[in-house]
């Protein structure tokens, strides 16, 4: 083997490993940031799970700015939040056949719509353009709910569960908003 091949093989080598440390090394960053959270609510034997990032306020001002009103919003950070459920379901009086799904929403001054999207994907947004990843062919649910304004803000982006007359409500809240989307799963 030739020194010349011999040098760029062990270049290329070098490269490759650089390439992956800084992979690593921004990942673990951004977790830092926005922290990895799986919550896990167990209902009339059905299982639910939501495996999302958890990013903080910092005294930035969220709905309307860092989050815009009335664009798909990744509903987190970094990877696409995801829904699954083992058993069939009511999400607002709607069906929702079981299985995991990417959650979208968009959220408005009044009201979010909320998305469940059949695809899965790497990540919440494009690496190319800064674009929410989701292909909107995939969407199987939108439901709109309203949005309560909260008296005590909320420092980290919280996805939640609590059962209430018959229902198991998911609750979204981050800053002073907050929406409440009502599941039913003793079909």
């Amino acid at each position: 083997m030739s020194a010349l091949l011999k040098r760029s093989l062990f270049f290329l080598i070098g490269f490759i490993i650089i390439c992956i440390a800084s992979f690593f090394v921004l990942k673990n960053n951004t977790k830092k940031h926005s922290p990895e959270e799986t919550v896990t609510h167990v209902s009339n034997e059905a299982t639910f799970t939501v495996f999302y990032n958890r990013p903080f306020k910092k005294g930035r001002e969220i709905f309307g700015a860092l989050v815009p009103f009335d664009q798909v919003w990744r509903t987190g950070a970094n990877e696409a939040t995801t829904f699954t459920t083992d058993k069939k379901i009511l999400v607002d009086g709607s069906e929702l056949n079981a299985g995991t799904y990417t959650l979208w929403t968009i959220p408005g001054k009044q009201s979010w719509k909320v998305i469940f999207n059949e695809e899965q994907y790497n990540w919440g947004v494009s690496l190319t353009n800064g674009e929410p990843a989701r292909n909107p062919e995939k969407d199987v649910l939108i439901i709109e709910v309203p949005v309560q304004h909260l008296l005590n803000v909320i420092e980290q982006f919280s996805i939640y569960f609590q059962e209430a007359n018959n229902f198991t409500i998911m609750f979204l809240a981050w800053d002073q908003t907050g929406i409440a989307i009502p599941i039913k799963s003793n079909l």
